[in-house]
């Protein structure tokens, strides 16, 4: 649920739009009493901002959010996405470009998953996004080894169980066979963890490579591997209605990130 106009913004929700820190991280520098609110002290994230507030970290002015922003990235397999990976391998967020500042992520791809990831610097958004309530159809090209049978996939439709988890109606349509190896079309709108590694596997088909072509209206199309590209407000706003705000100034640089 968005916060009521009239009273502005949640501070910790105003740090993560003004790229200063994720939600959780804007908590523990307010728990850590570094964060100030027209020279107040904060001292809960529910502290509301509105127009017009002078909110500082560590003594120093953070400038106005950003307007509402979308990207389509292309990930390559091999990344992680994360923005810190205790194993040390690499990132989606080390690979991104430096100018587009603090970005997360809608939902995750996994480290040998490839395809259409979609990147904002809302929190807010994203969570909005990945909801199954969205109703969005996420659609995926996946490589698996066997010969699918046209029965169970169809059966897919109906949802399927798998290992006590309940899954929702999958779409899932054979494309091509080459040699041991089949292609498939596989659409779903839940987006589980690993769900349709998951699936393929109860149907004794594992799966050798996925890519992810579509996440509801946004698509990859011929985006190259490794690119990034902006969404345009308009199409933003057409697909999402979401609310966004004019340019601001450059964001301050000064709180810890």
């Amino acid at each position: 649920m968005s916060d009521p106009p009239e009273r502005g913004e949640r501070i910790a929700r105003h740090l993560a739009r003004a790229g200063i820190a994720s939600r959780r991280e804007a908590e523990r520098l307010i728990e850590a009493g570094q964060v100030r609110l027209n020279n107040a002290p904060v001292t809960h994230p529910a502290t509301f901002v509105a127009p017009g507030d002078i909110v500082t970290v560590a003594g120093r002015a953070v400038a106005e959010a950003e307007r509402t922003r979308l990207w389509r990235y292309h990930k390559p397999d091999g990344l992680v996405t994360t923005h810190r990976d205790p194993e040390g391998r690499p990132t989606v967020f080390a690979a991104l470009p430096a100018s587009l500042g603090r970005v997360i992520s809608v939902g995750r791809l996994d480290l040998t998953s490839e395809g259409l990831l979609l990147l904002t610097n809302d929190g807010a958004l994203a969570r909005r996004l990945e909801l199954p309530a969205t109703g969005w159809l996420r659609r995926y090209r996946v490589r698996v080894h066997g010969r699918p049978d046209p029965a169970a996939l169809a059966a897919l439709a109906n949802g399927i169980t798998v290992e006590g988890l309940r899954y929702g109606p999958i779409e899932a349509a054979l494309d091509a066979v080459k040699g041991e190896n089949a292609w498939l079309t596989v659409s779903l709108r839940e987006g589980r963890n690993r769900e349709v590694r998951r699936v393929m596997a109860a149907l004794h088909l594992p799966v050798s490579r996925l890519i992810r072509l579509a996440y509801g209206p946004f698509q990859l199309g011929n985006l190259p591997r490794g690119a990034v590209e902006e969404v345009p407000t308009r199409v933003l706003r057409d697909q999402l209605g979401a609310t966004t705000a004019p340019p601001s100034p450059r964001r301050s640089k000064a709180a810890p990130r």
